[in-house]
């Protein structure tokens, strides 16, 4: 017996009907209820296997955390930088949460803050240092957190995995 969550993968999807899954999304919000389970998205699926309190099975088979990490890169080409911010707002307390709906990487929650009973403060963009960002997508993802009035903030992974983060807001004058 193992008190690991046992999640499955099958094709992109990573989900568990597991109890104690049940239990740490009621707590800290990991993963998101569809149907009768809980569906992890990747960043969290890594971050909680090197939590230690997830396993994932392939055709019954568990990935190592190599295994695992390899095949969600396959899946998303920009997973390295996404988990870093992921890993580095999650340690400073926040819940992050996907914002595919938004045109955006991330949503993240203020500190104590949950999601179903309060609205995420920043909308994130991540990218890496040498990532260039014309004028015109700057304008467009500052329009997306307005229009979803949220906080804009742009996640530059460093090439040795440091997040530096730059938040902008509208201001009245």
């Amino acid at each position: 017996m193992t008190n690991k969550i046992q999640a499955h993968i099958v094709g992109h999807i990573i989900s568990t009907n597991d109890s104690l899954a049940y239990q740490l999304h009621d707590k800290s919000r990991f993963g998101e209820r569809v149907r009768d389970k809980i569906q992890y998205s990747l960043v969290e699926t890594l971050f909680l296997v090197n939590q230690n309190k997830l396993e994932v099975l392939q055709q019954n088979k568990q990935l190592s955390e190599q295994e695992l990490q390899k095949k969600l890169q396959k899946i998303d080409k920009r997973f390295n930088l996404k988990y870093e911010v992921f890993e580095d707002l999650r340690e400073k307390g926040h819940i992050v949460k996907t914002a595919l709906k938004f045109g955006a990487d991330f949503r993240v929650y203020g500190k104590g803050k949950k999601p179903g009973q309060s609205h995420a403060k920043w909308i994130v963009f991540v990218d890496s240092e040498t990532g260039k960002l014309t004028w015109h997508e700057f304008t467009a993802k500052n329009r997306v957190a307005h229009s979803t009035k949220k906080k804009l903030l742009i996640a530059i992974v460093d090439h040795e995995g440091k997040v530096s983060y730059y938040e902008v807001d509208w201001i009245k004058t």
